[in-house]
C-alpha cells in the first residue's frame, strides 16, 4: 500500500459564504481558519494549501462575551521607537470591523508562506452584499 500524496494541482476548491451576524468571535474565526486550511476534507495534506474560499458578511454584527469590548487590546507597532499602538476592541470595531474578523483568523493560521497564501482566500465585508456572486457560493451555518 503506498501513501496518498496530494498534489496543488489535484485540489478542488469551493466558495462557502458565512453570516457573521450574532456569532462569537473566537468560534467564528477558528471555524474559518479551519475551513481555510482544509481540515474538513479527508484529502488534507499539512504541506498543501487544500482549503476552499470563505466569504463573510455582516462583519459590524459580530458579539464578544463578557467585558471584551473594554478590556481586549490590539497592538500594533510601527517600527520606530516608541511607536506603539494599542486600541481596544470596541475603538477597532468603530473604525474596521472586518478587522476584528481578520486579526482572529490570521493568528489561527500557520505563521509561514503556506499560512500566508491560505489568508488570501478569505474575504470579508460589511453588510450583506459581496461581489463574488458569480462564483455561486455555498451557504454554511456556523453554530
Amino acid at each position: 500500500m503506498r501513501t496518498f500524496i496530494l498534489r496543488k494541482e489535484d485540489v478542488e476548491r469551493n466558495w462557502y459564504v458565512i453570516d457573521a451576524a450574532g456569532k462569537t468571535l473566537g468560534r467564528l474565526c477558528s471555524q474559518i481558519a479551519f475551513r481555510l486550511m482544509g481540515k474538513h476534507k479527508p484529502i488534507y495534506t499539512p504541506h498543501v494549501d487544500t482549503g476552499d474560499y470563505v466569504i463573510v458578511i455582516n462583519a459590524e454584527k459580530i458579539k464578544l462575551t463578557g467585558k471584551k469590548w473594554t478590556q481586549k487590546i490590539y497592538y500594533r507597532h510601527s517600527g520606530y521607537m516608541g511607536g506603539l499602538k494599542s486600541f481596544t476592541a470596541k475603538e477597532m470595531w468603530e473604525k474596521k470591523p472586518e478587522r476584528l474578523i481578520e486579526l482572529g483568523v490570521r493568528r489561527m493560521l500557520p505563521k509561514n508562506r503556506l499560512g500566508r497564501k491560505m489568508f488570501k482566500k478569505m474575504k470579508v465585508y460589511v453588510g450583506s452584499n459581496h461581489p463574488h456572486q458569480a462564483q455561486k457560493p455555498i451557504p454554511l451555518e456556523i453554530k
